[in-house]
């Protein structure tokens, strides 16, 4: 499984019908440290290109874009409540969301 990347910075993981997605460290390293993560809720329906969050950090603020289409199926709690994980494990532990694809053929970003 690779990662790939949207033109927005963020990282979509696909594992069958579902996708992992996270902030990638070339963000999160021109963010600076992470200290706030705003995301969708269990069971929002995310559409490609458009808001699905927001993340802030001590230097800059800026909306979150879905790259992908589909249903969020988890939330990282823990990212969530201790935002810096982001930038220490962002292809690991600091992942934001897992969703059920819309049409996984269609999740190249």
């Amino acid at each position: 499984m690779s990662l790939r990347f949207s033109p927005a910075h963020i990282w979509v993981k696909v594992d069958g019908r579902d996708a992992v997605l996270g902030l990638s460290d070339y963000l999160q390293d021109q963010m600076g440290e992470i200290t706030a993560l705003e995301l969708p809720d269990l069971g929002d329906v995310l559409h490609a290109r458009r808001r699905m969050g927001h993340v802030e950090s001590e230097e800059a603020s800026s909306p979150i874009e879905a790259p992908i289409s589909g249903e969020v199926v988890e939330v990282n709690a823990e990212a969530l409540e201790n935002p810096d994980i982001v930038n220490s494990e962002p292809y690991g532990s600091g992942w934001l969301l897992r969703v059920r694809l819309d049409d996984p053929a269609s999740s190249r970003t």
